[in-house]
């Protein structure tokens, strides 16, 4: 067996030990690929995943246009779809369930059904030359999507041919990556169930508002990280755990009477008081941790309506009372419980305040139609340093593109559209 060969063989090994420490399915479709183009030396790539009869653009990777950008920015996100049939080869490796390799793009023979287009290499300066697609099927004969690579890259950083040896890596890279997504999107669809029975109870919880809070906390940590020199290595396992955790910021309003979650009107006084309750009702659910997941969860639940300036909510209180502001773990100057202030608050509950002020201010309510974009980010940048951590509002701002395109990812759909109809039927 040859060096090069044994290499291969243990980034590969390693890379399967990588692959199963990533909880969140987002941000492991985001890790395979950058993997995927590390084992094959390729210069760019991008990562499918079904969704019904079409294949949705999640993650497009290119090494050559991202050193145009400044540093620590990331290409934006595409919200492409294509069908899966014939026409294009990503669609044509995912209909067949069979790798596609192809030696220049701009010279695919005329017999083949798929045919290139070159629209991006136009508009980015870029030329694709070599691809390798391969379709993402499980054991059971399920199909998740496609992983495609492109130009492969020699010692002198030129373009050229995949071969059929990496054709038989990738074969056994995109087997690991399968069972790495299949358990991702298990550990998602977990946590979705247990967001939809707040959602079964509040209207304003829907699946598509925390898709989009978790999404916008995890690119908010992202670059507060980047900008305190914070490694990837760390970066990456802590962006992984929050963004699960911020999944599950409102999950304690299950516990909220349907008198109050369902009022679509202003809360009287003590109406508030009881809805802050939900904070420590989510906390409770992870008082027993068993991963850092829970960890980070407890304290997401319990501090994202703190405030930078000590004036939020709920502060240092017994999750466990039946009235927790009647007997605090510690008084402030009011008799109530004494509010967190500044660095006292969680990281975590700190980002997430952000994110979910953000999404509910620039959606549509049950009690409020959505505001204007500038209106939302003006008072976003006006609550920095009495609501908000500045340096995250500093961190928001600086990838707004990316939470933007998170936004249009994940729209809110109506109440007809969310749920399919209920069909009756008469015994006997």
């Amino acid at each position: 067996m040859s060096s090069k060969k044994r290499d291969y063989r243990d980034i590969v090994l390693q890379i399967d030990s990588e692959l199963s420490k990533v909880q969140d399915a987002d941000i492991l479709l985001e890790h395979i690929l950058i993997e995927a183009r590390h084992v094959l030396n390729a210069d760019a790539g991008t990562i499918y995943v079904r969704e019904g009869d079409q294949l949705v653009f999640k993650y497009s990777q290119n090494t050559t246009l991202e050193k145009r950008l400044p540093p620590g920015q990331k290409l934006p996100y595409s919200n492409m779809r294509m069908p899966i049939d014939d026409s294009r080869l990503a669609g044509y490796a995912a209909k067949n369930r069979v790798p596609v390799r192809i030696d220049d793009a701009y010279s695919i023979p005329a017999d083949k059904p798929y045919k290139f287009n070159p629209s991006f290499d136009k508009q980015n300066n870029w030329k694709t030359r070599s691809i390798l697609a391969y379709p993402l099927i499980t054991s059971t004969g399920n199909l998740l999507g496609v992983i495609q690579v492109l130009n492969a890259m020699n010692e002198d950083g030129d373009a050229i041919p995949f071969t059929a040896g990496d054709e038989k890596i990738f074969e056994h890279f995109a087997s690991s990556a399968t069972d790495a997504l299949e358990r991702a999107f298990m550990t998602r669809a977990i946590i979705l169930r247990m967001n939809r029975m707040a959602e079964m109870r509040d209207p304003k919880e829907t699946g598509a508002h925390v898709n989009r809070v978790a999404g916008y906390a995890a690119e908010i940590y992202d670059r507060w990280a980047f900008n305190r020199g914070i490694g990837d290595k760390e970066r990456e396992r802590t962006k992984d755990t929050l963004k699960m955790a911020a999944m599950l910021h409102d999950v304690g309003k299950v516990a909220i009477s349907d008198l109050i979650l369902k009022k679509p009107a202003r809360f009287t006084p003590e109406e508030y008081k009881v809805m802050q309750a939900h904070t420590c009702f989510g906390a409770r659910l992870f008082v027993d941790p068993q991963s850092e997941l829970d960890i980070i969860s407890a304290e997401v639940a319990l501090r994202h309506h703190e405030n930078w300036d000590g004036t939020g909510y709920p502060g240092m209180v017994d999750i466990w009372s039946d009235d927790p502001y009647a007997a605090p773990l510690e008084c402030g100057p009011d008799g109530g419980p004494r509010k967190l202030k500044g660095e006292e608050i969680p990281l975590g509950g700190r980002i997430v305040a952000v994110a979910d002020v953000y999404d509910a201010l620039i959606s549509k309510r049950v009690y409020k139609e959505p505001w204007d974009s500038g209106k939302v980010l003006d008072e976003i940048r006006a609550m920095s340093g009495t609501k908000f951590d500045p340096e995250i509002v500093t961190a928001f701002f600086e990838v707004l593109p990316r939470i933007e395109e998170i936004r249009s990812r994940y729209p809110d759909l109506e109440a007809e559209e969310k749920r399919p109809p209920l069909e009756i039927k008469a015994c006997g």
